[in-house]
């Protein structure tokens, strides 16, 4: 039997700690949403995520050539995949959700993410051939009705344009996590190649779309500020943190805490915006909350560490 201090040492390595911190990648997700919103009172949107997420990427490169040179060799088919993801949640994803940020409160944006376990379902019957529990769709059933509830009290904000951006990018966000999922089931790449390789692949194309549309950018130092802060802590201290928690926690388990983001979304604007929430929007975040929670019951046999990295690292946009 163990000695109750190596059992306290245990509980808080294996338990405590990595539960705080994904609690701490929670708030810090949550904050994204404010931060691009206040970035975009000085630069275009296409502009923000192609130089956050191109300098998350220039930062990861020497990971990435160094885990390339000792791992196994990509077929066509894996690029392909890679090059999806990284259009899919950083082009095409975060492209739409800023372009809505622009108009929409950084909460709506935060909860309507929170509704990717729909589209994902339909993937992984699709492409993974893999069937959902039933409590999964109880689960999604349950987080819409509170997305309805949330959304019908702010409808003058919500234009069929905002709702048609934010469908895009709940709809591209859940192919990270299924296209991840597949590689990591080939073990061709880790989950610093998955997070980094389409980063750059992703941030790579919104330099070029952001350049053709929007110009080369003259920021103030206030939003180079929110920028860089938004790559090194949203985008790499966030993972870094999040996959090491995974290493004592199953994905599922990370994916329950991280359902919190919008309350913290809704919290971190109330503070830096001035947002307020109607009684009901807050009951519709609840509800969205305990919906996103459920949905994480899936049929399972085993989750190995490699799944729950790639599998876990599209579910959020932060």
């Amino acid at each position: 039997m163990k000695p109750p201090s190596s059992a306290i040492r245990n509980l808080l390595i294996n338990r405590v700690l990595p539960i705080a911190g994904i609690l701490l990648v929670a708030g810090i997700w949550g904050s994204s949403f404010v931060g691009v919103k206040v970035a975009l009172d000085h630069a275009g949107p296409l502009t923000i995520a192609a130089l956050r997420y191109s300098i998350a990427a220039i930062l990861l490169m020497p990971w990435i050539v160094h885990s390339r040179r000792n791992g196994s060799s990509l077929q066509r088919t894996d690029w392909g995949k890679l090059t999806m993801i990284g259009f899919s949640q950083y082009v095409v994803g975060n492209g739409a959700l800023f372009l809505a940020l622009r108009t929409v409160t950084s909460t709506s944006a935060s909860l309507a993410i929170s509704l990717v376990p729909i589209p994902i379902v339909l993937l992984e019957i699709i492409h993974l051939k893999e069937r959902p529990s039933r409590m999964h769709l109880v689960g999604i059933l349950i987080a819409v009705i509170g997305s309805v509830a949330f959304f019908v009290f702010d409808l003058s904000a919500i234009t069929p344009g905002n709702l048609g951006l934010l469908a895009l990018a709940t709809i591209s966000f859940a192919f990270m996590p299924v296209l991840g999922r597949d590689l990591a089931r080939k073990h061709v790449v880790n989950t610093i190649e998955l997070t980094g390789i389409p980063l750059a692949i992703g941030g790579g194309a919104l330099l070029v779309l952001a350049a053709a549309f929007e110009g080369v950018p003259r920021l103030p130092s206030q939003t180079w500020g929110i920028i860089i802060g938004l790559a090194l802590i949203n985008t790499l201290a966030a993972y870094l943190l999040f996959n090491h928690a995974l290493k004592h926690l199953r994905a599922g388990e990370a994916n329950i805490v991280l359902n919190i983001t919008p309350a913290a979304t809704a919290f971190i604007a109330w503070g830096a915006l001035g947002d307020r929430l109607a009684g009901m929007q807050m009951v519709g975040i609840a509800i969205v909350i305990v919906g996103a929670t459920l949905a994480q019951n899936r049929k399972r046999t085993s989750e190995a560490p490699s799944d729950q990295g790639s599998e876990m690292a599209g579910d959020h946009a932060g």
